[in-house]
């Protein structure tokens, strides 16, 4: 770790001679290898049968895409573990998440989708051998996908402490009930695993009554009521779902860390997760400005190309000054997480989760403005972009959590400064105090 007390540690934002290598391997792979591949891919997925699987049309495309990619050494770099990814810093990893955000399949490809990377670092990082010949294997070689369960339908799940799904452990075993929704990537065949967010100590102190266990799909008791609906799509074959658990009974030592361990857990997961999803929005928004700036260049109304009418130059010129703010913003959250840690750069992490998909949406939202009535067609993808945009404004936590957060430590700092500033004060007036009477 750099030295954290140095003022212009945080300000350094460049990535590593030793990553930059690699980004331009990425962006020659989705290039190459993912965009050409993209509109056949979505072609061959219409009118099957089962929406909740993928056709051998489109899992021909996404191997052969894999394929390519673990052959150019392109395949589980998100790891910071060198021996099993790249062992790339959040910084680095930074700047190649925007890439991947501009192509929808482009993360896949190469084994860095979400929730299977906060999943696979978990497993790393604290799994038992176990665990990881089990799971973390399989995920690793890509042969399957994972979820992750936390969100509840009957509980207000911004404050995880209010997570109400129990766990209890009975004669070697835990036992399972509640429900969970909007579990995204269970919908898919291909996911094998979920991790599950419960309560197993309701008697401990609030941060510890909470634990996570790995539980496999087709786990007697496991019931996937349907999916939940954004914006009116299930997102099929991902989908976000509403599994019901009924008396299911795993393995005692299917839970990871031990009992309690749940938000310790989760700041492993969470920090790096909210960089990826923040540096991806911003891929998108770059992708939403090119479509406008297409759009208006080529469509004439008036007599004018669009591009030209109104306020349209001042909205690419505004659309592009957020872009870089977010940008610097969201690196230098993550520099913060690799010189402070997950935890003291949790403010950082929190102003980015507060600013990006708020900003990005308005982008698309003015991108689509921009196409007329085609931008919220099927005919363009920027409809499904602000679905998936909109939406992060609620996961990893909704706006309002991350505004009190940041607001929070701001009133503290503010209060701490004028105490230390008040003692100050009072300590030279009581020894100026005491020269005078001497």
């Amino acid at each position: 770790m750099s030295d954290s007390k140095d003022p212009t540690t945080l300000n350094n934002l460049e990535m590593s001679d030793k990553a930059k290598p690699l980004l331009n391997a990425v962006i020659k792979h989705i290039r190459e290898n993912v965009d050409p591949m993209t509109e056949e891919y979505y072609k061959a997925g219409e009118g099957r049968e089962n929406r909740w699987s993928h056709t051998p049309r489109q899992m021909e495309l996404m191997e052969a895409a894999k394929q390519k990619a673990r052959d150019a050494g392109l395949w589980n770099f998100f790891l910071p573990n060198a021996e099993t990814g790249e062992g790339l810093s959040n910084l680095d990893y930074a700047y190649i998440a925007a890439e991947l955000g501009k192509n929808p399949l482009a993360s896949e490809t190469l084994n860095c989708s979400a929730p299977d990377t906060g999943n696979m670092e978990v497993l790393e990082r604290i799994g038992t051998q176990k665990q990881k010949d089990t799971w973390l294997k399989p995920l690793l070689a890509g042969e399957i996908r994972s979820a992750f369960a936390m969100t509840e339908p009957d509980r207000a799940s911004s404050d995880a402490k209010n997570i109400g799904m129990t766990a209890v452990l009975e004669k070697g075993e835990w036992v399972l009930n509640g429900e969970k929704y909007y579990i995204s990537g269970a919908g898919d065949p291909r996911c094998k695993v979920m991790i599950v967010m419960v309560k197993t100590s309701p008697d401990a102190e609030p941060f510890r009554q909470q634990s996570q266990i790995l539980v496999p799909m087709d786990h007697p008791g496991v019931e996937i009521l349907g999916p939940m609906h954004v914006f009116g799509h299930d997102d099929a074959p991902h989908g976000h779902m509403h599994i019901r658990f009924t008396d299911v009974r795993v393995p005692e030592d299917s839970i990871l860390w031990g009992e309690g361990k749940g938000f310790e857990i989760s700041q492993v997961r969470l920090g790096p997760g909210r960089i990826h999803h923040c540096m991806r929005s911003i891929g998108q928004a770059e992708k939403a400005l090119d479509l406008m700036i297409d759009r208006g260049l080529n469509r004439v109304a008036f007599g004018k190309k669009i591009v030209d009418l109104g306020k349209n130059m001042e909205t690419i010129s505004r659309a592009k000054i957020e872009i870089e703010s977010m940008r610097l913003l969201v690196l230098k959250a993550a520099k913060a997480m690799d010189v402070l840690g997950n935890k003291e750069a949790r403010i950082w992490v929190s102003m980015i989760k507060a600013k990006v998909p708020e900003q990005v949406c308005d982008i698309i939202d003015q991108a689509m403005q921009v196409h007329g009535a085609t931008g919220i067609s099927q005919w363009s993808p920027l409809s499904g972009m602000y679905a998936q945009q909109r939406t992060l404004r609620y996961a990893d936590g909704p706006d309002e959590v991350h505004h009190h957060v940041i607001a929070r430590n701001e009133v503290q700092t503010y209060k701490d400064s004028n105490s230390r500033q008040d003692a100050i004060a009072g300590d030279t007036q009581a020894r100026g105090s005491g020269g005078f009477m001497g």
